[in-house]
């Protein structure tokens, strides 16, 4: 347990150390002409991708919980599909929609008379205010999930109370239900600013110029590691700042015994009113999902209709992928249940090995550029330590076991995503009575065999969750593999950046149409889940 917590903490460690051996003139040089331009973009896109995202979350989740209108049963779940798609796909999709040869000016242009784009031609979608429209239209989600949550739990009777005084609908939103739901949309927004803080594809793509993106260009472009470094402790501080909000924003989150209160009873909305809140609820899902995702359908089908089928390449990506994914997956799971358990059994173990299981979930909130240079220097240093041991057994000391391999990949991924299984099991642990666990020690069984006969056959349900959370997040992680990946291997992730890059965007259609298959199942699970009646 205490060593899931070191591995954690050793790249933040690391990259402290490393950036202390950047000189004063290097960093003074990352302040005058790097940082001031990296740390504004950054902060104008967080702003106003945060904006948005609340805006369409928060509107979203009460309409669909307050008010009942046509389509309400459809897009109460649809609203989570945008889920499902990386950022970085949405910007690789939308930037040839939006061409001025692609579909949409080509039909705006026959529409209005017009044969060429130097007749008329829509702005170019590639800029601060197009990442900003993009990104917010994907990971809204985030603020819807956990606003209808708050709002579904909220009793009738404080919405009567306000109505009986003299407050109108809206009047009763503003001042009773939107200020009880603070802590849950300061939650939904902490993960949307994370998410956009890791980005790295959708940026680049669409030329935006973040923290991210100075990381990735400064080592990968420059060779400069120890530029990237203190760079990266800025975004670092950045993410500590953004966790800080939010745990500000649920300090005063409270919960009543909801089997005594009748929950909001939805308004019938009638007429236009009620085909305006379809439109609004339906506009996100168009923009987020259905549209790239069509169009990236599209395009696979008109390639493989033309006889273009997978090159050996894409299939390779496409098994490396999986194969470095269930390795990380079967990782994550193993620690995050041992983590879970000790922390179990050791339940009169001093409070500071109790909060180990926190300390484990860390690298959750590392962008994953951060995640990266922090963590090659620990296996740089476990390179040399196992050259050593090759040396001392007489073996060849030569080449690298774990950056020359997918090891040190599938480490990032498991550091980055052991919050899930460790969350997941923790929650279902939780649920299972301890006299559970007094009933098999009565019958002979020690610890092992009560965690092997009892705890794990009723932790399945928690157990394939985590599995396929862990195992679609680490298909679609994009920068820390884009820094740590060994040479000639490729991801589906890597295999789109690449594509991207070179402006071939039917050769990844195929790869980013896989990405978002993978992510739609954990997606339609969740949307199941959270329509699922409470008793």
């Amino acid at each position: 347990m205490t060593a899931a917590a070191l591995a954690v903490l050793a790249p933040i460690l690391a990259l402290v150390g490393q950036a202390a051996q950047g000189s004063g003139d290097h960093w003074s040089h990352l302040l005058q002409f790097v940082l001031p331009g990296a740390l504004g973009q950054t902060l104008l896109l967080l702003a106003g991708v945060g904006l948005l995202a609340a805006a369409l979350g928060v509107g979203a989740a009460w309409l669909v919980t307050a008010h009942d209108f046509p389509g309400r049963a459809v897009l109460s779940w649809g609203l989570l599909l945008p889920l499902a798609v990386p950022t970085y796909i949405v910007a690789y999709a939308y930037l040839d929609i939006l061409h001025p040869i692609g579909p949409i000016q080509e039909l705006i242009r026959a529409l209005l008379g017009y044969s060429s784009p130097r007749e008329f031609r829509l702005p170019d979608a590639r800029g601060l205010p197009g990442a900003i429209v993009l990104l917010a239209f994907v990971l809204y989600p985030y603020v819807y999930l956990t606003t209808r949550s708050m709002f579904a739990s909220q009793a009738a009777h404080l919405m009567e109370a306000a109505r009986l005084l003299g407050h109108g609908p809206w009047a009763a939103f503003r001042r009773v239900a939107l200020p009880m739901a603070r802590p849950a949309i300061a939650v939904g927004l902490c993960l949307v600013l994370l998410e956009t803080l890791n980005d790295i594809g959708a940026s680049e793509f669409l030329g935006v110029q973040t923290l991210t993106v100075a990381i990735y260009t400064t080592w990968v472009t420059r060779s400069d590691l120890a530029g990237a470094a203190q760079i990266a402790l800025v975004a670092l501080a950045l993410v500590t700042a953004l966790i800080a909000i939010e745990r500000h924003g649920r300090r005063r989150l409270r919960y009543t015994d909801s089997r005594r209160s009748v929950p909001i009873h939805p308004r019938r909305l009638r007429g236009a009113a009620g085909w305006l809140a379809t439109v609004l609820c339906l506009a996100p899902i168009l923009i987020g999902f259905v549209a790239p995702a069509g169009y990236l359908l599209a395009l696979t089908l008109e390639r493989l209709g033309s006889g273009l089928w997978p090159s050996s390449a894409l299939l390779r990506a496409a098994w490396q992928t999986l194969s470095v994914s269930a390795a990380a997956t079967v990782a994550a799971l193993a620690i995050g249940l041992i983590v879970v358990w000790s922390s179990r059994v050791m339940r009169r173990a001093p409070s500071w090995l109790r909060a180990v299981p926190r300390l484990a979930t860390l690298g959750y909130a590392l962008p994953g550029t951060v995640l990266a240079i922090g963590l090659l220097f620990p296996v740089m240093a476990a390179e040399h330590g196992l050259a050593w041991l090759r040396a001392a057994a007489g073996l060849d000391p030569a080449g690298l076991i774990l950056l020359g391999t997918p090891a040190a990949l599938a480490l990032a991924y498991v550091i980055r995503f052991l919050t899930i299984p460790v969350g997941t099991l923790e929650s279902g642990l939780e649920r299972i009575p301890a006299s559970f666990e007094q009933a098999a020690r009565l019958l002979g069984e020690n610890v092992h065999g009560t965690l092997r006969r009892v705890h794990l056959p009723l932790l399945r349900p928690a157990l394939i969750a985590s599995a396929l959370l862990v195992f679609v997040d680490a298909m679609k992680e994009l920068p820390a593999t884009l820094l740590l990946r060994p040479l000639n291997f490729d991801t589906l992730a890597t295999w789109l950046y690449g594509e991207a890059a070179r402006g071939t965007y039917e050769e990844g259609a195929i790869a980013a149409l896989g990405i978002v298959a993978a992510g739609l199942i954990p997606v339609l699970i969740l949307a199941r889940l959270l329509d699922r009646p409470t008793s």
